[in-house]
């Protein structure tokens, strides 16, 4: 099982930036895929991006341009850089893993982190 520690949440103002960071621990034979879900009161969780093994992303249309996903391997961790937030990005944030244990593969996520942008 792989555990997964999210920092980084806050409020900010329209136009604001802020950095997540998800840290992952534990066993994985290998990690296909590390992204970030958000969800607002009264919506679904969507997925505003993820990045692979290869380093391919892909992002939410409402955040391509502002957002940027990355990683450090040797970290085990995925950072999420948001600039020129909005107050439609205010949402709970979840950092989530798909990875290999084995011959199973599993999907894992974060506690969750707010994050509050004001108008």
């Amino acid at each position: 099982q792989v555990q997964l520690v999210e920092s980084g949440g806050g409020l900010v103002q329209t136009g604001g930036s802020l950095r997540l960071s998800c840290a992952a621990s534990g066993s994985a034979d290998s990690i296909n895929r590390m992204g970030w879900y958000r969800q607002a009161p009264g919506k679904q969780r969507e997925l505003v991006a993820a990045i692979t093994s290869s380093d391919s992303t892909n992002y939410a249309d409402s955040v391509k341009g502002r957002f940027s996903i990355s990683r450090d391997n040797a970290k085990n961790t995925v950072y999420l850089q948001m600039n020129s937030l909005k107050p439609d990005d205010t949402a709970v944030y979840y950092c989530s893993i798909n990875y290999r244990s084995g011959s199973v593969f599993y999907t894992d996520w974060g506690q969750g982190t707010q994050v509050t942008v004001s108008s």
